[in-house]
């Protein structure tokens, strides 16, 4: 549990930074329709790329504590790198706290903690073969609704984020349920593979589109939302999530401070101020 824990923590200082890189790359293009050619010139933006480099390492360590920690407790510690962002925002872009922010990252600290008391490390209960397609269509229909989104040249803020954080709740359940099989060819099989990979290009895509488009604070608020509070009822439905014995009300408490502190933090996932920054 300790490993899984540790790659948690990981996990949320990697999508911290990578928050910041991201945000400086992606408004330095101009805003538009999200086509190959948008694709391409972020691809060109070393901020981007870098960004893009930590969040890599961020999935592999998601993936390990996946691996043996409830859904709630994995997401809701990916949520928390908002305050990565913060602190980072504050460290090397200027970025000054209120009081009620700095408040925040305290009730985050308090909500982390919660949650590694309660976690119970456990693997998950299997998936059967039509749940697992549930998942898959469920990505799919995901990435349809991205793709008429992005084509709209604006607006649709709200919808992009929302299709990011399913995004990242598709990719957080197929990570937890994927039993790999003996011999890799199977793997490619597997229905769960394909919900997590196309779930991850939609999460990357659309919550770029978001940030481009809409206020900050409202993009990271409905991507939290959704891809904490959807993947910890699914885990604690379909997968057997659960706190340690008499620990319940301490796990639910601990998720909802590290929501509500994230949120409260939410307009640092894009830090003011980030297009005046000359990186790359």
């Amino acid at each position: 549990m300790v490993l899984g824990l540790i790659a948690a923590l990981a996990a949320a200082v990697a999508y911290g930074v990578a928050s910041v890189l991201q945000a400086v790359g992606a408004r330095r293009l101009e805003s538009g329709a999200v086509d190959a050619a948008f694709l391409l010139r972020l691809t060109r933006s070393l901020p981007y790329v870098a960004g893009l480099a930590l969040d890599a390492a961020g999935f592999v360590a998601t993936v390990v504590a996946l691996r043996v920690l409830p859904l709630f407790v994995v997401e809701s510690a990916i949520a928390s790198s908002v305050g990565v962002t913060a602190l980072v925002a504050v460290r090397f872009l200027g970025a000054r706290l209120s009081a009620s922010e700095r408040a925040a990252l305290v009730v985050l600290a308090i909500g982390l903690v919660a949650l590694a008391v309660s976690a119970q490390a456990e693997g998950a209960s299997p998936l059967g073969r039509g749940v697992q397609l549930a998942v898959l269509v469920v990505a799919l229909l995901v990435a349809g609704i991205t793709a008429v989104a992005v084509r709209r040249p604006r607006g649709g803020a709200p919808l992009l984020a929302a299709a990011a954080g399913l995004g990242f709740a598709a990719v957080g359940v197929a990570a937890r349920a994927l039993q790999p099989p003996s011999g890799w060819w199977k793997l490619l099989a597997e229905p769960l593979l394909w919900a997590l990979v196309v779930g991850g290009a939609v999460a990357l895509i659309a919550y770029a589109a978001a940030l481009q488009r809409g206020a900050v604070t409202v993009v990271a608020a409905v991507t939290f939302a959704v891809e904490t509070v959807v993947p910890a009822v699914v885990g604690y439905a379909l997968l057997g999530d659960r706190a340690r014995p008499g620990f319940l009300p301490v796990a639910v408490a601990g998720l909802l401070l590290t929501l509500g502190a994230a949120i409260a933090l939410s307009r640092h996932s894009e830090p003011e101020g980030t297009p005046a920054v000359t990186v790359g």
